[in-house]
């Protein structure tokens, strides 16, 4: 019996875009299947046989799967591409394999942890919440935070008006009176836009630095800034459980 896929989930394992990014561009009409332009999300195909095309260019099926774990530098994009021309997280992994696309985000002004894969399934299931993946941030704050803010911050705090995070594991690792500065480490399994930032924001403190430590159990804290390395076949395998 021939083996059907979903065609945004092949082209998110193929390394074109993320699950949701295909999806959003069947929709606009990018994508063709045997030379017909494809609009329906629900549309099933067979790889062996069928024709892919992305902007004109064939969908070949790859089989080689690569995961790249990097030490973000602050001043890089979380994108592969960058209309303003400003350095992006793809431009330190060169040579490390082909199309590859960052797992969620970090903010130009955040450094750390961050995986790059051609792997859509792997994709899909670290971004997606109902997985739970923690990660977990070193933040440096402006002035003494208190336990009871801390325990604010554990309780969940509302962003953008209206969403409450989620709760969360907060501890405080440091605080310097003399240089009035704090700080916290903080472990979410949310991904927000700016989450942590503005989660401190909501208990009154500035972001003076912000570093992602881990994400689930994988650390970069034997990677300098900037550096990478292959994901072990183990370390995988405990994502995605």
């Amino acid at each position: 019996m021939e083996e059907l896929e979903r065609l945004q989930k092949y082209l998110a394992n193929q390394g074109i875009a993320s699950r949701r990014k295909a999806e959003e561009y069947i929709l606009q009409g990018k994508v063709k299947v045997n030379g017909k332009v494809i609009l329906e999300l629900g549309t099933k195909i067979n790889p062996q046989k069928d024709k892919i095309e992305f902007e004109g260019k064939e969908v070949k099926k790859q089989e080689q799967k690569t995961y790249v774990l990097l030490n973000k530098p602050i001043d890089y994009v979380t994108t592969v591409k960058d209309q303003f021309h400003r350095n992006t997280v793809v431009d330190l992994v060169k040579g490390a394999g082909n199309n590859l696309l960052p797992v969620g985000r970090l903010d130009m002004y955040t450094s750390g942890a961050l995986i790059l894969t051609n792997d859509g399934n792997f994709i899909y299931h670290i971004t997606h919440p109902k997985h739970e993946v923690e990660k977990t941030y070193t933040v440096t704050l402006k002035g003494s935070v208190t336990q009871e803010e801390v325990e604010t911050l554990k309780k969940g705090v509302v962003i953008d008006e209206e969403y409450v995070t989620k709760p969360a594991k907060v501890r405080i690792l440091k605080i310097e009176e003399e240089k009035n500065i704090s700080r916290l480490e903080i472990s979410i399994h949310e991904g927000k836009n700016r989450q942590i930032r503005k989660m401190c924001e909501a208990i009154g403190k500035k972001v003076l630095a912000l570093h992602r430590s881990k994400i689930g159990e994988i650390n970069v804290k034997d990677l300098k800034i900037g550096q990478w390395r292959y994901l072990t076949q183990e370390e995988v395998e405990k994502l995605m459980k």
